[in-house]
């Protein structure tokens, strides 16, 4: 399950920002994660339970926004959302298209207590 060693690396970025704030806790964390990223969002948000445990984010909220994988397809141009990298355009039936938005891992924000 790779979703816990990347449940350690949001910790870790979440713990050095809270340091620098010198915060106490965190008390909410919020993450931009994309349908593409391949993360199973159910597994993380478990691994996110499990790694929290004994940190700075040990009671804080986390929110995970699911981002929609978009494309823009070379052909026609229209964007288009799509479930997987092979999609064909939905207008003309091309094969060849541009990601958009769905393949994001971000830390969106972190509210910290002072």
């Amino acid at each position: 399950m790779h979703e816990f060693s990347i449940a350690l690396s949001i910790i870790e970025i979440a713990e050095d920002e809270a340091k620098k704030a010198n915060a106490n806790a965190v008390n909410e964390l919020v993450l931009d994660v994309g349908a593409l990223s391949g993360i199973e969002f159910e597994a993380l948000e478990t691994a996110m339970e499990m790694a929290t445990r004994n940190t700075l984010l040990e009671k804080a909220e986390i929110k995970i926004n699911k981002i929609k994988a978009l494309a823009k397809c070379n052909d026609c141009l229209a964007e288009f959302e799509i479930e997987n990298i092979f999609d064909s355009c939905p207008d003309c039936t091309g094969l060849f298209h541009e990601i958009l938005s769905g393949k994001e891992l971000k830390v969106k924000s972190l509210v910290v207590d002072v």
